[in-house]
């Protein structure tokens, strides 16, 4: 009996270990992030070195843009949607070759920050023109339709 408690002593000290180690690791990475939060989820750490991600805006940044009337795009995400991950890849080139800045709003971590913009699924693409939303492209979508939407609605 003595050996099975130092068993499981042995085991789940073993796990806590693991798990601080892990938490330790995720925040030595996510220090001095783009997101300026403390702590971050583990699937947006997981994208803070990703070339495709890196046109992050925050909310406050997002909010002045539009309150002074400024023209923006804005590409709203969740690292933990599939169909976010697959039109990324779709996007970030489509968005280049026509020559637009498309910003990346994280609505992982900031879920509450996002709801004035009424994003009902992700990934949602959206134009503002003067401050006011213009145009919105919901779902995913092929680098052709992305440019061709660009085209149609920012250029």
């Amino acid at each position: 009996m003595k050996k099975l408690i130092i068993f499981l002593v042995v085991i789940i000290t073993l796990f806590a270990v693991i798990a601080g180690l892990t938490k330790w690791q995720q925040a030595k990475k996510s220090e001095g992030n783009v997101y300026q939060k403390e702590e971050l989820r583990p699937s947006t750490v997981a994208l803070l070195d990703d070339p495709l991600y890196q046109n992050i805006i925050l909310p406050g940044e997002l909010k002045k843009k539009l309150k002074d009337k400024e023209d923006v795009t804005v590409y709203f995400f969740s690292p933990e949607c599939s169909h976010c991950m697959n039109t990324t890849p779709e996007l970030i080139p489509a968005a280049k070759k026509v020559g637009v800045d498309v910003y990346q709003f994280n609505l992982l971590e900031f879920d509450v920050e996002g709801a004035p913009y009424k994003i009902k699924s992700t990934p949602t693409l959206m134009h503002f023109k003067a401050g006011e939303e213009y145009a919105r492209l919901v779902g995913a979508h092929t680098q052709d339709d992305i440019e061709a939407w660009l085209k149609e609605n920012v250029k």
